[in-house]
């Protein structure tokens, strides 16, 4: 068995999920789009907009400035590339892959929330009116259905009516789908027929073993070297289900059996990884960005410990609300906490830190990559708070 060192794994992680590829140097396009989602199969979405809506982010760390109509026509506009699922949660995810999680789909009775499937037992009536709404004069949002219908208050957070969840278990179950996001971040539910291409409605529904097959063979693509654990989390799959998918791949040749240097757990090397000599990354990564997304491996991986406070109360925060990790070369070498005040017109660097690690260049080339975002987002400058050891090298580093 070949035996990678962590430095090695590490760029193969690189590589695979596209920071190894050079930035483009005109404006991206669809094929800068489409190579990009080759790469990393899915786009995590998240309604936090204290920065930049979620989904918007991996296109930026890896393409640098783009027009985000790009990734609005993909999942929004005919003919679509996109479509949205519960794949690792709420994601983009291209359109080929839709058969694969039609097994998630089938499985809404025993696997969507509790709220779901009580109301569709409990009022299969309401619940095909709804469709039938959506069918009828769909696309359509949740409040363009809505009538008097009482919301409940019984979960913080959520408040949602029963049109709502309707709709919901109709989502999750495949019997509609999301045309698009509006301009208030809500789903607009159509019919899956009326949203994706001819040829994917028409494509068999594969079995559940060839679903986990196709949904472990994207992961190990995304992850280069994986072990069980991310392959499972990267679509959020069940241990068993994963484990027959991994030994199958790895009997068919697609699947490598490695080992890590300081690892006891069991790695595999996607046939088609490379493990490049070096990388030259330069990104700021989204805190839902795959390349984060298994946090043990992150850790394993970078020497990188990276949690997400948005939910942790302000006195209990160690790095800051809405935190990017900072890759340079090969390495994440700090974070920043960020925050795009649109009203001010300038990017606020709430916090700064860096890394153990971190080459004597990091605030330099933070405050260009920074300034770079800043442009993108519309906005005029970067201000930096004085809260992290990087903070005044940063602001330093900054044009004046």
């Amino acid at each position: 068995m070949e035996i990678l060192t962590v430095a090695q794994a590490r760029r193969i992680t690189l590589a695979a999920q596209g920071f190894a590829d050079p930035r483009p140097k005109g404006r991206p396009d669809a094929r800068a789009l489409a190579r990009v989602l080759g790469r990393i199969g899915l786009i995590q979405i998240d309604s936090v907009n204290v920065l930049s809506r979620a989904q918007y982010l991996p296109l930026w760390s890896r393409l640098g400035p783009y027009p985000t109509s790009l990734l609005d026509r993909a999942a929004g506009a005919a003919p679509r590339r996109l479509f949205e699922y519960w794949a690792h949660v709420a994601s983009l995810v291209p359109v080929s892959t839709q058969p694969a999680l039609r097994f998630r789909m089938a499985r809404a009775s025993q696997q969507a929330w509790s709220g779901m499937r009580r109301l569709a037992t409990d009022k299969p009536d309401f619940v095909g009116w709804v469709y039938a709404e959506v069918r009828d004069k769909g696309p359509l949002t949740a409040r363009e259905i809505e009538h008097d219908v009482p919301r409940r208050r019984d979960h913080w957070g959520w408040n949602w009516s029963d049109v709502k969840t309707a709709l919901e278990w109709l989502f999750y179950s495949g019997q509609v789908t999301s045309a698009r996001r509006n301009g208030a971040f809500e789903r607009v539910y159509d019919l899956p027929e009326r949203v994706l291409p001819r040829e994917v409605v028409d494509t068999p529904t594969p079995t559940i073993e060839e679903s986990h097959r196709e949904l472990v063979r994207i992961a190990a693509r995304a992850y280069g070297v994986s072990t069980p654990q991310c392959l499972r989390d990267y679509f959020r799959l069940s241990p068993a289900e994963t484990a027959v998918a991994v030994a199958q791949l790895v009997e068919d040749g697609e699947l490598i059996p490695v080992g890590i240097e300081g690892w006891n757990r069991p790695a595999y090397l996607h046939a088609e990884a490379r493990i490049p000599r070096r990388v030259r990354a330069r990104a700021l990564v989204g805190p839902f960005d795959s390349l984060v997304f298994e946090r043990t491996r992150v850790e394993k991986l970078f020497g990188f410990r990276y949690r997400i406070e948005i939910y942790v109360p302000a006195e209990q925060r160690v790095h800051g609300y809405y935190v990017l990790p900072f890759l340079l070369g090969d390495r994440l070498v700090a974070r920043v906490d960020l925050k795009a005040d649109r009203a001010a017109g300038t990017l606020r660097v709430q916090s700064a830190y860096a890394e153990d690690h971190a080459p004597p260049e990091t605030a330099g080339e933070l405050a260009a990559e920074l300034t770079a975002m800043a442009g993108w987002l519309g906005l005029s400058g970067v201000e930096v708070v004085e809260r992290g050891d990087l903070a005044v090298p940063l602001r330093k580093a900054l044009p004046m």
